[in-house]
């Protein structure tokens, strides 16, 4: 009998993990020293902004995002107390309501990208050149795709 996973596996399993914790705890202190918010609010800004005007209803943006809908309630608040986001009501589902960028929120997504930037490069792109990376976008979107269809 094989064992399952192999080796090769566990051990692709755990650099990715730390490999994952040691690149977001690059782009989290890059963001913290530039006085700029958190990841996370990054990544609501872009997928807001993405939607347009539209903007997005709280569901999407949990699906969007992959995160559990009580941390998206939280941190829509956080971000909406600084002006980033607005809320208003859905007219389909009265209960509902849609989120919007707002445009100081656009306004700070443009501000983070150039330290994430910065940062992603140094965490991934400093240690790859680009044939390398275009291997491992691959191989990792492999991963992805089957996620993706669960």
């Amino acid at each position: 009998m094989t064992e399952r996973p192999s080796k090769p596996v566990v051990l692709a399993w755990a650099r990715l993990m730390k490999a994952q914790r040691v690149a977001l705890a690059r782009v989290e202190a890059a963001l913290k020293r530039a006085g700029l918010p958190p990841l996370a609010w990054y990544d609501v800004l872009l997928e807001l902004e993405r939607a347009g005007e539209a903007g997005l209803r709280p569901f999407e943006l949990e699906r969007a995002l992959l995160l559990a809908q009580y941390n998206l309630s939280r941190l829509i608040d956080r971000i909406e107390r600084e002006g980033l986001v607005e809320r208003a009501p859905c007219l389909q589902d009265g209960r509902g309501q849609i989120v919007r960028v707002s445009p100081r929120g656009r306004s700070m997504r443009r501000a983070m990208w150039p330290i994430y930037a910065q940062a992603i490069d140094a965490a991934v792109g400093s240690h790859l050149d680009n044939n390398e990376a275009e291997r491992l976008s691959a191989l990792l979107g492999r991963i992805v795709d089957v996620a993706d269809q669960l």
